[in-house]
Parts: structure tokens; C-alpha cells; sequence
């Protein structure tokens, strides 16, 4: 009996011990808007005193003896060794960090910064990974009194999609409910609309507008799958760069209707932006659930996506028939409707390289 105790209580002691050894590993943060909808963000990272050691040492071995003193004094030294190399941005534009504070625990470090984002989701690097031994991670957990599952964060995947609250997003439950998020997608993506109501002013043939939107739906099929299994990297700088091109896409065709008649290749430059326009959508995507979308997750977000498209195309269809019928009308309606997108189209390249 007394071996039996002995033993059980070794695998305690062992069991305890590995957990404390893996904790030392883990950085844990949180992220989160002060409100829904407002540009005050405020994150905040705990780990533990070798590891910010390690953090402001490059990587260099260092004695965990930080005292409260010693962390205001190294104030600059943490925004460099800490906060630069996480930076947060949403679509629109990088964050802006307002202030930071360092406060010694008992056993770990806890660090706080504060922000300013423009609206929208929010993308987080760990840079810090990169100098830190590679078994590290950063866990990051739900906002204050949020649900959902915690997330880890390591070197080879140190950028992360914050959900529009800036918390850590939710699964979305079932086939149904990636359908649901596709078509929502479609119905709030002003800039995917615009593309298309560019797209569809000039008319054409009924075999030329299906033409045209199966160009679209083909090639942002082919780049949202190749994205979300991983063959295509999108990462918050290519995200960006994808939100940017969205933008020129939508330039381009509002001016072609102005200003070429009858707009040229529409079926091969609808194919070549729609590539594009595939990314936007696998950056909605990479957004919700956890790690690599699986078949169920991608097929109900594409078809959810090509669903939103189609209840927006084909109710539209019939009122251009009968405009076309009316020359004057119709031209009139093209260059009223196309300097508006093109409108738009510029204030969001302005924002999104901004």
C-alpha cells in the first residue's frame, strides 16, 4: 500500500512538474476591442520572467531576475523587444500604439499596450517567436467574459485573424452555418458588389453576363481553395496587398465602362480580378474556426458565397434587359452608376494603402 502511495505520489510530482515546464513555454495573450466597433484596443501578454529575459536578450540565455525596477527602466527596451515585433493592423491601415505598462507578478511578467485600429478585423504578428527557442507558443485566449475555444500561435504561423470584435473567433457550427457566413459575406462585402454591379452596367447578351459571372465564380473558387489548404500563403501583409488590388479591380472596370465602348477582354480580366478577389474571401475564411478550414467549412463558405451572388445577379438581370432597350437611358445609367463605384473604389485604395 505504501508503494502504490509512493508511486502515485511521484506521477504527481512528475505530472505537476512537466505541466509547469510546458507553462514556462507559453506566452499567453488576449486581445479585444474596448467596445464593439471602437478604435481602442488594448492587449495584453503574460509569460513568464525567463522568457521576457530571453525576449530582451535576442534569444541570448539571461538570469529571470527582473524586478519591477528593472522593467520601468527598460521601458524603450520592451516596446522594441515586445510591442514592435506584435504589431496589430486591420484592413485599412496598421494600428497605432498609444501606451504600454509592465508589472512584475510573483512567478510571471504582465504586459499591456493599448492601440488605436481603424474598424474592422484585426490581424496580430508574434514577431517575438522568431528569437525564442521553437517550441514556444503564444496562447491566445478569449476576451473578458467571451466563449470559445483558446488558440495556439507559433513560429511558423506567427500571424493570426482576430474577429471583428477583436477577440478570438468563434467555429461556425455546421455546413448550414458556413453557408450562412458566404452569403453574409457577399451581402455586406460592399466592395465585392461594387465589382460586380461594374461588371453587369454594360449589359450584353444573356450568354455574355453568365460568361462573365462564371469567369468570376471559377476564379476566386480556384484561389480561395488554393489559399485556405495552405498552397497560396496569405499572411496580414498579403491580405492587404489582396484588399488593395480588390480596390484596383473595381477602379478599373467602373473606368473601362467610362471610357472604352464596348469594354474589351471583360471575360479574361473578370477571370484574372477574380483571382484576386478569391483571396478577400479566403481572408473572410481563415477568420473563423481553428487551424486549416476542412472540406465541410470550405464548401459551405463557396457555396454560400456563389448562393449571395446569384440572389444579387439574377433579380438584376431583367431591369438591364429592359434599360438596354433604351440606348440613351442606358448610357445615362452607366456613367451615373459607374462614376459612383469608381468613387468608391478610389476611397478604398486610399484606405487600404494607406
Amino acid at each position: 500500500m505504501r508503494t502504490e502511495r509512493l508511486a502515485a505520489l511521484l506521477l504527481l510530482l512528475w505530472g505537476a512538474g512537466a505541466a509547469l515546464a510546458h507553462d514556462a513555454d507559453l506566452i499567453f495573450a488576449q486581445t479585444e476591442r474596448s467596445q464593439r466597433g471602437a478604435p481602442e484596443v488594448h492587449a495584453r501578454l503574460t509569460m513568464t520572467v525567463n522568457t521576457l529575459s530571453l525576449l530582451l536578450s535576442n534569444g541570448a540565455d539571461a538570469q529571470g531576475t527582473l524586478s519591477q525596477k528593472d522593467l520601468d527602466a527598460r521601458h524603450s527596451a520592451l516596446a522594441v523587444s515586445v510591442w514592435d515585433v506584435s504589431p496589430l493592423r486591420a484592413r485599412d491601415g496598421p494600428c497605432v500604439r498609444l501606451g504600454q505598462t509592465a508589472r512584475r507578478l510573483e512567478t510571471s511578467v504582465e504586459l499591456t499596450a493599448t492601440f488605436h485600429c481603424p474598424p474592422g478585423p484585426l490581424w496580430q504578428t508574434f514577431g517575438m517567436l522568431s528569437v525564442l527557442p521553437p517550441e514556444y507558443q503564444v496562447v491566445l485566449s478569449p476576451p473578458r467574459g467571451g466563449q470559445g475555444a483558446a488558440r495556439t500561435v507559433d513560429a511558423r504561423q506567427p500571424q493570426v485573424v482576430l474577429s471583428e470584435e477583436g477577440d478570438v473567433p468563434q467555429r461556425v457550427p455546421g455546413l448550414a452555418g458556413w453557408v450562412r457566413l458566404g452569403m453574409k459575406h457577399i451581402f455586406e462585402g460592399a466592395d465585392h458588389l461594387a465589382f460586380l454591379a461594374a461588371l453587369l452596367l454594360v449589359g450584353g447578351t444573356l450568354k455574355q453576363v453568365i460568361g462573365l459571372v462564371t469567369s468570376f465564380t471559377v476564379a476566386h473558387s480556384l484561389t480561395l481553395v488554393a489559399t485556405t489548404l495552405g498552397v497560396i500563403p496569405l499572411d496580414a501583409t498579403r491580405a492587404r496587398w489582396a484588399e488593395a488590388a480588390i480596390a484596383i479591380s473595381i477602379i478599373y472596370v467602373a473606368a473601362e465602362n467610362l471610357l472604352v465602348r464596348p469594354p474589351r477582354y471583360r471575360p479574361f480580366l473578370t477571370f484574372l480580378f477574380g483571382l484576386v478577389h478569391g483571396l478577400g474571401f479566403a481572408s473572410v475564411l481563415a477568420g473563423h474556426g481553428l487551424g486549416k478550414p476542412g472540406g465541410e467549412e470550405l464548401l459551405g463558405f463557396n457555396f454560400g458565397v456563389e448562393l449571395g451572388q446569384a440572389l444579387v445577379v439574377l433579380p438584376v438581370l431583367p431591369f438591364m434587359r429592359l434599360i438596354q432597350r433604351r440606348p440613351s437611358v442606358h448610357r445615362k445609367i452607366v456613367v451615373l452608376l459607374s462614376g459612383a463605384v469608381l468613387f468608391m473604389g478610389i476611397n478604398w485604395l486610399i484606405k487600404r494603402v494607406g
